[in-house]
């Protein structure tokens, strides 16, 4: 098909939302841009965007369009940065998709990345849908848990997570600490409902202690971590969420079988950019 210049006419509708929009973007008069996206839906036969009172939006033809004219532009941008980068700096966007509570293991990453290259900017978004990644709208994921199965990613081990159930000391003082396992009987529990408590360390207390007293349910990790942090009660936190907080106390020995792994994944065409592959380096990179 010899319709680059329309394809890039159609990411730009879509990523801005509308044909107005897409013209600024690309410094040309609205009716170019009318006439590429008529001229590709011409020969693809089928319209790739709904035309709505409030822009422009996406077809499911037009969403597999998108995945190919975002990878384009990212390999293209590769393959420019490749050619002009004597200077060994990347420029552009590199964009992270990541669970909200693990955000803090990437600060110190980033900030080597954008130390080295001052001209790439970092996008974080902070979500579980691991589709951007077939979408191209990140270049890489950091996830949590099963290991993600796709054929289409690659999926590095990263780490493994270290979690325990913590108490805030005010909490303690006003209902002891518990010397044995079967003491946290006595103790309230903030954590996710039943059907979300998929962390080893819950079938444990379960099988130890039976059904714990609940205080508090919330199906949000930072809720429950400023719950526990608040003293309302005794609560599942990873070694991230209780870092330089010595107010939060262990109440258990650790124990490897509790932990987490958390993997690294991109998406197979773009895993050997050289912005994905700066950023891994410094991600992967001992950290003090």
């Amino acid at each position: 098909m010899q319709r680059w210049s329309e394809l890039r006419t159609a990411y730009q509708v879509a990523k801005e939302g509308t044909v107005s929009g897409a013209a600024r973007a690309l410094g040309v008069h609205r009716a170019t841009v009318n006439r590429h996206i008529d001229g590709l839906e011409d020969e693809l036969g089928a319209p790739i965007f709904i035309r709505n009172p409030k822009g422009y939006a996406l077809t499911e033809l037009g969403q597999d369009l998108l995945k190919v004219a975002q990878k384009t532009e990212d390999l293209f941008e590769d393959l420019v940065g490749r050619a002009k980068g004597r200077d060994g700096s990347i420029e552009g966007e590199i964009k992270i998709t990541s669970l909200l509570p693990l955000t803090s293991v990437l600060m110190k990453p980033i900030a080597a990345f954008r130390s080295a290259n001052p001209n790439c900017r970092v996008s974080i978004t902070t979500t579980e849908d691991l589709q951007r990644l077939e979408y191209g709208e990140a270049h890489l994921a950091l996830r949590a848990g099963q290991k993600p199965e796709h054929p289409d990613y690659v999926v590095q081990l990263f780490r493994q997570v270290a979690l325990n159930l913590y108490a805030h000391v005010d909490y303690l003082d006003r209902m002891g600490r518990p010397d044995v396992p079967a003491d946290l009987a006595q103790h309230e529990f903030v954590m996710p409902p039943k059907t979300e408590n998929r962390v080893p360390i819950w079938a444990w207390i379960t099988e130890h202690i039976g059904e714990p007293t609940v205080a508090v349910t919330a199906n949000d990790p930072i809720f429950v971590r400023d719950a526990v942090q608040s003293g309302l009660g005794v609560g599942v936190l990873s070694e991230f969420d209780v870092a330089g907080k010595d107010e939060l106390c262990a109440l258990l020995p650790e124990n490897e079988d509790w932990s987490v792994p958390l993997w690294l994944v991109t998406h197979v065409d773009l895993h050997r950019t050289e912005k994905v592959q700066e950023m891994l380096k410094h991600i992967k990179a001992p950290q003090d």
